[in-house]
């Protein structure tokens, strides 16, 4: 582990948790930090990742650590272990606790061997313990031993008032916040801006996802903040495989960010033509999603849902699937039946942070919906991550796409679905096409909004000169 980390100064992290207190009011607060996790035997493992919301409030990017925050008592302290000789030699020194504890302005430190019974005093004098859903089995796990719970009682057991508490806090995003996203960005660019570069016919996918991954270990040891999605497979919206060899006339879909030595993502998605050229029909529907794309950032605001922001979008790319005479009848009775899910099944967008889906594992109802905005059942609306009224600070993503998947569109077809408004005959014509998606960070403001970030080419023409410059 490194001599030094990345840390905000020391009073943010006081002041995140001077707010947390207040929203609480009483009780004992307890924040589980990762541990390693192994790939295949206990010495081998992934690049650690320290969860979120302990970065958050403790910014210690180091594993086997916990935090508690006693309100009532004002008490802070964080658990961990010193590190011993044989930690030294196979993976250097670090700082101590105590040294990590005071850059972040906690003042006691305890051995991880006293946190159990620290715990079971809480318990016993009925004083509630907070903590939040677990995400890994081994969260779960160290759960049960430390409370004494069962395995169904320590989802039971979480605690509402903490999730409220802290997605109400990290939803905003401080000014510093919004620096450390455009930083991700930057490096974001410098990868999009390489893969643009190298696309053409007869290279891998797995090629321009390694000179992607390079570029952003190059800029000073920037991971990426999610597995990266690059396929000519677009129509499968998360595809994981990188093995294809690109070929004249396909379409290229890059959906990639990367996350800062702060662990603040980003989170960005360009659709290029192989070739370096659109083909006319490859123009139709990307322009299509340009334009409801643009259309959406110019709907953003505070105090708009999303999720009206989302029924926007729709009704552009269901207009200008009629205009293509891909589907018939009026944009507004396609989109209230949900038929253009058929082509775009999901959101149009999430928030971002620390985690490329911010706060999703504290669950989506908390994050993304509210008293007055609850999840609709309907195919395609369903998948909408966030719906809720927009505030002054939330950075969120912006990303319409169309997409052509045969097994879908061959299931609905043979269902009979929409044949009123579907023009299944027309469909025939696009099975191998692809997908596309364009996508931006968005940044809400007191007076609209802001496209976070540096610049990356997104236009028909842009793309075409950078992919095949003069």
């Amino acid at each position: 582990m490194p001599q030094s980390m990345n840390l905000f100064l020391k009073d943010v992290y006081v002041q995140r948790r001077l707010k947390l207190k207040k929203s609480l009011y009483t009780g004992l607060v307890l924040f589980l930090g990762n541990t390693e996790s192994s790939r295949n035997f206990a010495g081998n493992t992934y690049p650690f990742r320290q969860d979120s919301t302990f970065l958050y409030y403790f910014g210690i990017d180091l594993p086997n650590l916990y935090a508690v925050i006693d309100i009532d008592s004002n008490y802070e302290a964080i658990y961990g272990d010193d590190s011993g000789p044989d930690s030294h030699i196979w993976s250097g020194a670090h700082p101590t606790t105590v040294q990590l504890a005071e850059r972040v302005g906690v003042r006691e430190t305890k051995p991880v061997a006293g946190l159990a019974s620290f715990l079971e005093k809480a318990g016993s004098s009925k004083r509630a313990i907070h903590y939040l859903p677990p995400y890994r089995a081994e969260h779960a796990l160290i759960l049960q031993q430390l409370l004494g719970l069962g395995p169904q009682e320590v989802q039971r057991h979480v605690s509402p008032a903490l999730i409220k508490a802290v997605v109400a806090q990290r939803s905003i995003k401080s000014e510093q916040e919004i620096q450390e996203i455009e930083a991700a960005l930057g490096v974001t660019q410098k990868m999009h801006l390489a893969a643009m570069e190298m696309v053409r016919p007869d290279i891998y996918e797995y090629e321009v996802v390694g000179a992607m991954q390079g570029t952003a270990y190059s800029q000073g040891g920037y991971a990426m903040a999610y597995a990266p999605i690059l396929s000519v497979r677009g129509e499968i919206m998360h595809n994981p495989y990188h093995s294809n060899r690109m070929r004249e006339g396909q379409l290229v879909l890059n959906d990639s960010g990367a996350e800062n030595r702060l662990h603040y993502a980003a989170d960005i998605t360009r659709t290029l033509p192989v070739s370096g050229r659109f083909t006319q029909a490859q123009s139709d529907i990307y322009n299509l999603v340009l334009k409801a794309q643009q259309e959406a950032i110019t709907a953003l605001k505070r105090g708009i849902r999303f999720l009206d922001a989302h029924l926007t979008t729709a009704l552009c790319l269901a207009q200008g699937l009629i205009d293509l005479d891909l589907m018939r009848g009026s944009a507004d009775e396609i989109v209230a039946r949900g038929v253009h899910a058929l082509l775009f099944p999901h959101g149009l967008g999430h928030m971002l942070g620390l985690d490329v889906h911010d706060m999703e594992n504290l669950g989506e109802e908390y994050v993304g919906y509210s008293d007055t905005v609850q999840r609709s059942s309907q195919f395609g609306l369903a998948a909408l991550r966030l719906a809720r009224e927009l505030q002054t600070g939330f950075v969120v993503t912006v990303e319409p796409g169309l997409y052509f998947n045969p097994a879908l569109i061959d299931q609905w077809q043979a269902q009979g679905r929409f044949n009123d408004h579907i023009n299944y005959a027309a469909l025939k014509r696009y099975r191998d096409f692809g997908g596309v998606r364009i996508e931006d960070t968005i940044l809400i403001t007191s007076d609209g909004c802001r496209v976070l970030g540096p610049y990356i080419p997104k236009t028909e023409e842009e793309l075409s000169s950078t992919m095949i410059p003069t």
